[in-house]
């Protein structure tokens, strides 16, 4: 099977149920916006070193799609669904995380270790796909339960950083107003 089709060379794409829509559609940005939170997932894969992002990131990437899945479908033919128990599970992974972490008193500097620095940078990626997918909100029917994923995986993803850190030996250097 070839990967191209050469039916985007017109600057449209598919969604599920056969509707085409501008590559420049705010749906189709968002989806993208997405795509590109799992791949800086995937490089973030290759640096951690705790067993605990190495059995959440992919976890989190299966989530992604199922995301993209859901929003590629608005008209629900597929029956891609997420519950509120995904985002729960994520609060429960980010609270026993927390416990292992000094209390935090103030802002920290992205970066630390290879592995928190790419979980810092796919957090920001995270936060742009929540502004987007927040913008998509205003125009389009949303299942409420992908921005709450969204958000909280944004908080998980700076808590692994934390964690990584930590687990690395790398001291975060703290910001502090002067």
């Amino acid at each position: 099977m070839k990967i191209y089709t050469r039916t985007g060379d017109d600057g449209t794409t598919g969604i599920i149920g056969g509707a085409r829509l501008s590559k420049a559609d705010l749906l189709i940005e968002v989806i993208g916006e997405v795509d590109e939170l799992n791949a800086a997932l995937g490089l973030a894969r290759t640096s951690v070193l705790s067993d605990t992002a190495r059995t959440l990131l992919p976890r989190l990437q299966d989530l992604l799609f199922q995301v993209a899945a859901m929003l590629a479908d608005p008209k629900g033919v597929c029956g891609m669904t997420i519950g509120e128990e995904s985002v729960a599970w994520m609060e429960g992974e980010m609270d026993c995380l927390t416990a292992e972490l000094p209390e935090l008193r103030n802002f920290v500097l992205p970066g630390g270790s290879a592995a928190a620095a790419q979980l810092h940078f796919s957090r920001t990626v995270c936060r742009r796909a929540e502004r987007r997918l927040t913008q998509l909100t205003l125009d389009h029917d949303v299942a409420p339960v992908l921005l709450h994923l969204i958000n909280r995986l944004s908080d998980l993803l700076f808590t692994l950083a934390r964690y990584e850190n930590k687990v690395s030996g790398t001291d975060e250097i703290l910001w502090s107003a002067k």
